[in-house]
């Protein structure tokens, strides 16, 4: 983040004090998923400028219509519109008017953009689901120990929820009121909601089995660890040491990968956003869920995406090839 520039005549203390307050908010403007993305493409994108010579700060159209055209044939067209966001970011932090990174003020820009998509395609190839039975097949392989009951609550309640892994870290146990139905969960923020303007509550009902409750995994945990207050899934040290702070959303998929290869799966066939998906396709192809329902727990602002998980749930359940008498 770029820092304040204030005159060195109003350097008192309170001004100080100010700038330290008003560059916290900076850094808080953005999640900190996206500014470590965009450190990472603002590096790599220096480094092309540099390897050929190229203007880097401020850049131009035709030097990023060179840059994107060179990440054509490795990454999807989502990705490279994320790299154009990060370079925009770049120059308008650095006090720049104009961005040489934005297609729909730049002609050559957008052409070569249009360019790629006609030839690469722009299909999103969301996360592979984790359905049901891979979910119980991981929950099963949990060892019985602080670890493997953190693991088997962060597996369960991840697929129950149908939640993003960004979410799972922020839960803290004032956010879960019990009761006999099950236990609800206050989502105070999301992706869609950075701001907490829309809280909402999820529902995650008794399970119907003992073993693979989410309830019954997030009471246990909370048992085995002693945790009355403060974030409900957090890392575990030699020992079976609890730590005091939240997980941080990066390690959320390596403990996925690793519990999965615990349970005889593949671990690359496996993400934090399958069990997601996982959860919005399982409840559409065996529960007959329906949309609203989904988008309900998922929190989806947009009905198209959780009516693709549908849609995908039905090419084999409603399938017209499958009426052909082969």
């Amino acid at each position: 983040m770029h820092a304040l520039q204030i005159s060195s005549l109003a350097q008192n203390q309170d001004i100080q004090t100010l700038v330290a307050e008003a560059s916290k908010f900076l850094e808080a403007a953005k999640a900190g998923s996206t500014r470590s993305a965009y450190r990472s493409d603002i590096a790599h994108f220096k480094s092309f400028c540099t390897q050929h010579s190229l203007p880097f700060l401020p850049s131009t159209p035709q030097v990023v219509a060179l840059y994107i055209s060179r990440l054509a044939s490795t990454l999807t067209v989502s990705t490279i519109r994320r790299r154009l966001a990060a370079i925009t970011n770049l120059h308008a932090e650095a006090g720049y008017p104009e961005s040489p990174a934005t297609p729909g003020k730049h002609n050559v820009l957008r052409e070569v953009l249009a360019g790629i998509r006609r030839i690469r395609g722009d299909v999103s190839h969301g996360a592979e689901p984790i359905m049901g039975d891979s979910v119980r097949r991981i929950a099963a392989a949990c060892p019985d120990n602080l670890l493997g009951l953190r693991d088997k609550a962060l597996v369960l309640c991840t697929f129950a929820m149908g939640c993003r892994r960004s979410n799972v870290c922020s839960f803290e146990v004032s956010d879960l009121t019990f009761s006999k139905e099950g236990v609800s969960v206050l989502v105070r923020r999301s992706k869609t909601d950075p701001f907490g303007s829309e809280s909402r509550v999820i529902a995650i009902p008794f399970g119907e089995h003992e073993e693979t409750c989410p309830v019954t995994a997030l009471r246990q945990l909370l048992k085995a660890a002693q945790i009355e207050s403060g974030p409900i899934f957090r890392s575990v040290k030699k020992g079976g040491i609890i730590s005091e702070t939240p997980l941080n959303p990066r390690s959320i998929a390596k403990i996925l990968k690793k519990a999965a290869a615990r349970a005889g799966l593949n671990p690359n066939n496996v993400s934090p956003h399958g069990l997601r998906s996982g959860m919005a396709t399982q409840a559409a192809a065996i529960g007959g869920a329906e949309e609203r329902d989904i988008q309900r727990v998922t929190g989806h602002k947009s009905r198209g995406m959780v009516r693709r998980y549908i849609r995908d749930a039905d090419l084999f359940r409603n399938n017209a090839s499958a009426r052909l008498g082969l």
